[in-house]
């Protein structure tokens, strides 16, 4: 990852701005606090990253929804009505989804010497259903975000002229 971590924070000014940019499906946006509270320091910095680092490539709608039976809170990106990823939220555990269709799952094949043993792993062992290869990695840290930007590349190109 080029970019420090420390440089993807937003301070609680910028996350409050941002809240009002989303549109959500949720009653609720969990708050800033709730998020930290929720998740714990360090998953919440993993959390800010990412998100960071997504939003610096897409520009999309960004939907908080509930997290149904797993997890208390999904953090849905989405473009032109198709979903480009998810976030979701829990007890100390943050997650990463990124759904392949075929033609998505042709493209990742391809290259998947490319990514990390452990983001091969996930891949392999993901569920298939009729609508697509359900990707869902439990980021600890960012060592898996240039894997995760590379999925998302393959879903999309980035519609952001920016360096990560």
């Amino acid at each position: 990852m080029k970019q420090s971590m420390r440089s993807c924070l937003m301070t609680e000014m910028e996350y409050n701005i941002n809240e009002v940019k989303k549109i959500t499906m949720f009653d609720k946006i969990p708050s800033q606090e709730e998020l930290l509270n929720l998740v714990g320091k360090p998953l919440y910095d993993v959390w800010i990253a990412l998100t960071g680092l997504i939003d610096a490539k897409y520009d999309t709608e960004r939907l908080w929804n509930s997290g149904g039976k797993a997890w208390k809170y999904e953090y849905k990106y989405r473009r032109g009505g198709k979903t480009l990823c998810a976030l979701y939220a829990r007890e100390s555990c943050i997650g990463f989804m990124v759904v392949f269709g075929q033609d998505e799952r042709t493209k990742f094949e391809a290259c998947r010497d490319s990514y990390s043993k452990e983001t091969q792993t996930v891949y392999d062992e993901a569920q298939t259903y009729r609508d697509g290869k359900w990707i869902m990695f439990e980021p600890m840290d960012a060592s898996l975000f240039d894997d995760f930007m590379k999925m998302l590349f393959i879903k999309r190109k980035p519609n952001k002229n920016s360096a990560y």
